[in-house]
């Protein structure tokens, strides 16, 4: 199979979709792989480099999207390069469409068979392609939100770990899973006053049996929630419904019990983010302020960390970008039911139910797309 990689182009995304270690693999499968000049730069890897693994290196972004039989991304097709699918090729890529009726619509008028990252499960239940770059995003949610927190850039002026004779910061993190003790384990590792509110007695069982002492655990309500938001200095929206929107925990009349200078960091927000006020913002103006709250809600953190997270996502992603282009998309996915489940849009289709209930689009199941 004849995959591509094109340069990220999302406002300071400097991921990329294989590393060279990866290329080196296909190629060794026996593909061929083709990748846009400098997309790797991010990661400190030069064209040179990618050639050596046995990449051959093209000029443009449509130089890739007119060869290849894959396409492998890691965010979103921009407008530009979802103009550029055609039908039957296959896209790779987190996707995130529940928040995006307008990338949906292209991508259903592609005809393109587009496999998203965060719906791909796995036998335990988890989303493994989705998983590392959710470890990323929740120890980075605590390292923009202490920044946030501080009075140069807006915030209440509170150092998150305090010092001896003043109290650490208030840290509440919505949501137990993997971006949630991800957060909290480096908020503790800062020396903050850690909460973490979940609604799972597993999640809540494991959560306290790891941090024991060092944070606490508790059941959430929507009563408790409004009495911690009046002494928080911190929260990070770690909340996720699989491939579908997120819900709205936080609305805009819950900030005004809050502090002003208080930090909201969203990390739900490529699922359309879990406070009623957030919105999407970029690395090169990642915060904004309503009703005295900061607000951080960066669509794309990872990117921030760009060598780390391109190697953490390759990890995940690599088994199944080979197996695809061992045996093609169909029987890939009749073979591997957790591989399935990331099939969002097929020839023309819809086919994830969950965004077809946030869009109001008619789905097909999946498993008619190979039947």
């Amino acid at each position: 199979m004849l995959i591509g990689v094109p340069k990220e182009i999302k406002n300071h995304e400097y991921r990329v979709g294989l590393t060279p270690e990866s290329v080196a693999e296909l190629v060794e499968a026996g593909n061929q792989v083709i990748v846009e000049t400098n997309a790797g730069d991010g990661i400190g890897a030069s064209d040179e480099t990618y050639r050596a693994h046995g990449a051959e290196i093209v000029a443009t972004a449509k130089d890739v999207f007119e060869r290849a039989d894959m396409i492998i991304k890691v965010k979103e097709p921009q407008a530009i390069e979802r103009a550029m699918l055609r039908p039957g090729q296959i896209l790779y890529t987190y996707l995130h469409l529940a928040p995006d009726p307008e990338q949906t619509r292209d991508l259903i008028k592609s005809g393109a068979v587009c496999i998203a990252y965060e719906t791909v499960t796995s036998e335990d239940g988890d989303l493994p392609l989705l998983k590392p770059m959710s470890q990323v995003a929740g120890r980075l949610a605590i390292q923009v939100g202490a920044a946030a927190l501080q009075k140069n850039a807006g915030g209440r002026g509170v150092l998150l770990g305090g010092v001896p004779g003043v109290a650490p910061a208030k840290v509440l993190v919505i949501g137990g899973g993997d971006v949630g003790f991800n957060a909290a384990q480096m908020a503790v590792g800062m020396q903050a006053d850690v909460t973490i509110l979940e609604r799972d007695n597993r999640v809540m069982e494991r959560l306290s049996a790891h941090f024991g002492a060092s944070a606490k655990v508790i059941r959430s309500t929507p009563a408790l929630l409004n009495e911690l938001l009046k002494t928080t200095d911190m929260v990070v929206g770690a909340v996720l419904i699989p491939g579908a929107a997120a819900p709205k925990l936080i609305t805009r009349d819950m900030l005004k019990m809050m502090q002003t200078g208080s930090v909201l960091v969203d990390v739900a927000i490529d699922q359309g983010g879990c406070f009623e006020t957030s919105r999407p913002t970029t690395h090169d103006d990642p915060t904004y302020e309503v009703d005295g709250v900061i607000h951080y809600c960066v669509a794309n953190m990872p990117g921030a960390v760009a060598r780390t997270s391109t190697y953490a996502l390759n990890a995940a992603t690599l088994v199944h970008a080979k197996r695809i282009a061992r045996h093609g998309w169909k029987q890939a996915l009749a073979e591997d039911p957790h591989l399935l489940n990331g099939l969002n849009v097929c020839e023309g289709h819809l086919t994830y139910a969950a965004v077809g209930d946030a869009l109001g689009i008619e789905t097909r199941a999946a498993q008619e797309m190979i039947s």
